[in-house]
């Protein structure tokens, strides 16, 4: 029989029962558009974060208080019991960093206070800001925070403590609606503000909107919200991309002469640059992407075992005509033969419109993430169907093929 044949007897069997066949391509179908989507999911979770990382560029430093994680150092940080107490950071801190003669890549310092909830009001509207910001103009440049209307507040606001402020796109679209809130004023926890400028949206996938935020000089949020003591953390921006582990040799040098720290094993601040997130990020992604690999290979898993429990229901329907056939002189492998035809056909074809499941599924935004398709993963989920028809559907072909025909025709 040829392989045309073949295929023309399968597609007969399988629309005898069009129902079940379809019901056992719906099981592929699910698992193959399952492996697509979580795959995808995951990659675009992955270029997210990875994204919103390197918004920040890849040549800022964060440094903040205390011991743990990160650190200083060019390793990335080292800590130790023997650090029994920790000096908060501060504005001299700051200062000291910004000294070009003792930190000579080190292009520019801003630290920072946040107050998180203050509740603005412009003209009878409400809105609670997420986070409110004190720092220095260079905080813009190093958190690559752009202005999209008017301007950022300058270094002589800083110095005379004035009450100016740039909003974030949320912030802005809440209070104002649609007008434009350039020079207008605000009362932000009671404290009034001319707002000079809004930022652009950066967007987000996390719990909080980075849209969400007001940002002005650092002793103007000191006086009003935080009061004047430590600093949350201290921004630096390295003179280049290549210039950050010099930098952070010399933010450890200068911090371990303003906290009197002799012991290099026990710093009582930590150093996070951009290269180490991106590298712990990308670690977890694949951890994350292979668990979602693995839930939906059990989907693909279910598809296969329902495609046997077809086969074999199939082959003990048919049972006489199998036992007629081989009576007037079909071969083993004709019988054999025909039934892998079939359930390699229900795992095509199920794969197929898996695929096209998967394509369509990826193009909306899930649980607030945009999927990225893994090309691979559609030809590989494709694959891996055909091949699992033909494992599944192998164990009762062979029942079949390996039927006696007195047996067969005896059959009811």
């Amino acid at each position: 029989m040829n392989p045309l044949e073949t295929l023309r007897f399968a597609v007969g069997g399988l629309a005898a029962n069009k129902v079940r066949s379809a019901l056992t391509m719906l099981g592929v179908l699910i698992g193959v558009a399952a492996v697509i989507i979580l795959l995808a999911v995951g990659n675009g979770s992955s270029q997210s974060v990875k994204d919103s990382i390197e918004k920040l560029g890849t040549n800022a430093l964060t440094v903040s208080s205390g011991t743990g994680f990160g650190g200083g150092g060019a390793g990335g940080g080292q800590s130790s019991s023997a650090a029994t107490t920790v000096k908060p950071l501060t504005v001299d801190d700051a200062r000291a960093l910004a000294d070009p003669s003792s930190a000579p890549h080190i292009e520019s310092v801003a630290p920072e206070v946040t107050s998180s909830s203050q509740t603005a009001l412009y003209d009878g509207a409400s809105h609670d800001v997420s986070q409110v910001v004190g720092t220095y103009p260079a905080y813009f440049k190093t958190s690559n925070s752009k202005v999209g209307k008017g301007d950022y507040f300058s270094a002589d606001d800083v110095l005379n403590s004035r009450k100016v402020a740039v909003i974030g796109s949320t912030t802005a679209t809440d209070l104002f609606g649609t007008a434009n809130p350039v020079g207008k004023k605000i009362v932000l926890g009671g404290t009034p503000f001319t707002v000079v400028g809004v930022l652009e949206a950066k967007g987000g996938t996390g719990f909080q909107d980075p849209d969400d935020v007001v940002v002005a000089p650092l002793p103007t949020v000191q006086n009003a919200f935080t009061g004047f003591g430590s600093v949350s953390q201290i921004l630096v921006e390295a003179t280049s991309a290549g210039a950050t582990t010099q930098a952070q040799n010399e933010i450890t040098t200068v911090l371990m002469g303003t906290h009197g720290i002799k012991d290099a094993n026990a710093l009582d601040f930590r150093i996070s640059s951009q290269q180490s997130l991106l590298s712990t990020q990308s670690d977890t992604n694949k951890t994350f992407t292979v668990l979602l690999g693995a839930v939906a290979a059990i989907s693909l898993l279910v598809g296969g075992i329902g495609i046997t429990n077809i086969m074999l229901v199939t082959v003990t329907e048919r049972t006489r005509e199998i036992g007629i056939r081989k009576a007037i002189g079909a071969p083993r492998g004709v019988i054999l033969g025909q039934f892998l035809a079939e359930s390699t056909l229900l795992s095509l074809i199920g794969g197929g419109l898996g695929v096209v499941a998967g394509l369509i599924g990826s193009r909306f935004t899930i649980v607030g993430i945009k999927p990225v398709i893994i090309p691979e993963s559609v030809w590989g989920a494709f694959a891996i169907a055909v091949a699992i028809g033909l494992f599944f559907g192998g164990y009762p072909a062979n029942r079949a093929a390996a039927l006696r025909p007195i047996e067969a025709l005896r059959h009811e």
